[in-house]
């Protein structure tokens, strides 16, 4: 398959439109359209139809645009490599994270890279959902989650995060520390909405899950966090061993430790066309230094 021509129809999938397709890539509508039908006549099946709105894909057009925006970055991506080789890690590094991971966490650790790699530049984008992003604005996914993801992704474990109750010392001065699950209905409940999960439903160290009707459901851990530190009820919400500023070690304590909570894993995953570039493996290495003794 010749790149021009896949690059060219990907474009106009992408734009839906060969004026602005040719604009995007620099070349004429002409030559553009040129491309496309020499890679419809090497598929021999149409990839594109015009309609009244604009350009819409056939059914294999689908399936080609799908599988060309990956061949196109894992082309992008072995020229990259190439250049990299033997060379510090440079340019930029677009990282997508969970929405509300504390950023007294993320802070030492851009902290970290800055000092190693002061040639790299970081671009951090925040998503309910990492996984569920572009591929073509991803080079490193930070996601919670036990199974290996669907998908063109290398992923894997690289820390094992405790997720419980926790409340402030005010709040159960003033509420009381609860003793049994049961007791848990009197107060107010404050859970993190982590993906495909029911945030109304909190786990059990031992049995089964419960119902509960939390008065404040989020997916940003850090919101949940702060409700908490200023005594507004009890969060379930993954923990990391990092006091938070301005706060002394033990703001927030645990509650019902051995009956209520979970381990969850935080993954790092990378677009399979990016795995093999030498920017991407040495950064991997330090994250995984890094969050080792937490």
């Amino acid at each position: 398959m010749d790149l021009e021509e896949l690059r060219a129809f990907v474009g106009v999938a992408e734009t839906g439109s060969f004026l602005a397709a040719a604009d995007s890539l620099a070349v004429s509508r002409t030559t553009l359209r040129r491309r496309v039908e020499a890679l419809e006549a090497r598929a021999g099946v149409p990839l594109l139809k015009s309609t009244r709105t604009g350009i819409v894909l056939t059914e294999a057009g689908e399936m080609l645009a799908r599988r060309g925006r990956l061949m196109m970055q894992e082309t992008s991506a072995l020229v990259a490599s190439l250049r990299e080789v033997g060379q510090a890690p440079s340019g930029v590094l677009r990282v997508v994270l969970p929405v509300g991971l504390p950023p007294h966490l993320l802070a030492p650790l851009f902290a970290l890279l800055r000092a190693t790699y002061p040639l790299l530049r970081v671009h951090a984008s925040f998503s309910d959902d990492p996984l569920a992003e572009p591929l073509d604005n991803v080079d490193l996914a930070a996601h919670f989650g036990e199974g290996l993801p669907r998908g063109p992704w290398m992923s894997q474990v690289v820390l094992r995060v405790r997720e419980g109750l926790l409340a402030s010392e005010d709040y159960l001065r003033r509420r009381g520390i609860p003793g049994t699950v049961e007791e848990l209905e009197g107060h107010e409940l404050l859970s993190w909405q982590a993906p495909g999960d029911d945030a109304c439903l909190w786990p059990q160290l031992r049995g089964p899950s419960f119902q509960v009707e939390p008065a404040l459901v989020s997916s940003d851990i850090h919101f949940i966090r702060v409700c908490c530190l200023a005594g507004q009820g009890i969060g379930l919400i993954p923990s990391v061993a990092f006091a938070d500023p301005g706060e002394g070690e033990g703001a927030l304590v645990p509650v019902l430790a051995d009956a209520v909570g979970r381990e969850r894993p935080l993954r790092l995953s990378v677009p399979e066309a990016l795995s093999e570039i030498p920017k991407i493996k040495q950064v991997l290495s330090h994250i995984r230094r890094f969050l080792e003794p937490l």
